[in-house]
């Protein structure tokens, strides 16, 4: 029998669920209804519904979701009830910048390594690890089976390190890189574009200004 197919649409809002039922978990929440949980997400409370009920539901009507299985569930749907080991291509303001980030623990990423051929930064430490060279990744990453790298170096030297670390058994890359990468089937990749989110935000900000000035016309002449 084949897998329910479940659209990226659904599938890239499960994050901010697991996000916001995190918060609701800290707060001492311990049952959030549909109506509640879209006035928090900006999500109607139908499409709630249909999201979750593409994964069992888990809600009860009159009662709601409780928070702390609901959370878990959707922690389960993610992968995120097992620990994976990850590792660092750049040790640049990025790679820093991640390395440092003291969430990704609680998600069950492991960040093992960071790596650089910068000689310079090679020795240095950052956040508890230290930056290791270039040269001693492929032993790394055999020894301690990673399964994910993020890749925060230059966009030229992206392709070739990649496929370095699928060859050494990487089966995802969390990419930073100015390129979109294209690897073999059964290699997971989510390039990220940090210049295109900023630039959505300028243009959404652009047609904000257009509606504000045209209603400040049509005030002005009424």
């Amino acid at each position: 029998m084949r897998a329910k197919e479940i659209s990226s649409a659904v599938t890239k809002r499960l994050p901010r669920y697991y996000r916001y039922l995190s918060e609701l978990k800290e707060q001492g929440a311990e049952r959030i209804s549909s109506k509640e949980l879209s006035e928090r997400m900006q999500v109607t409370a139908s499409q709630i519904r249909q999201d979750l009920n593409n994964f069992g539901g888990f809600g009860q009507q009159g009662y709601g979701y409780n928070v702390e299985h609901l959370y878990n569930e959707i922690g389960k749907i993610l992968g995120l009830n097992r620990t994976r080991k990850v590792i660092i291509v750049g040790a640049g303001h990025i790679g820093q910048a991640l390395a440092n980030y003291p969430d990704f623990e609680k998600r069950g990423f492991c960040i093992c390594g960071i790596f650089d051929v910068a000689k310079e930064v090679v020795g240095d430490k950052v956040g508890s690890l230290i930056v290791q060279d270039m040269s001693r990744m492929p032993e790394f990453v055999k020894k301690e089976k990673i399964q994910i790298a993020i890749l925060t170096v230059p966009k030229e030297e992206a392709a070739g390190i990649a496929k370095q670390l699928v060859d050494l058994g990487v089966e995802g890359f969390w990419n930073f890189a100015l390129v979109d990468l294209k690897l073999s089937e059964g290699v997971v990749v989510e390039n990220v574009h940090l210049e295109e989110s900023l630039m959505n935000l300028a243009y959404n900000i652009s047609r904000l200004d257009i509606v504000n000035s045209k209603l400040g016309v049509d005030y002005e002449e009424n």
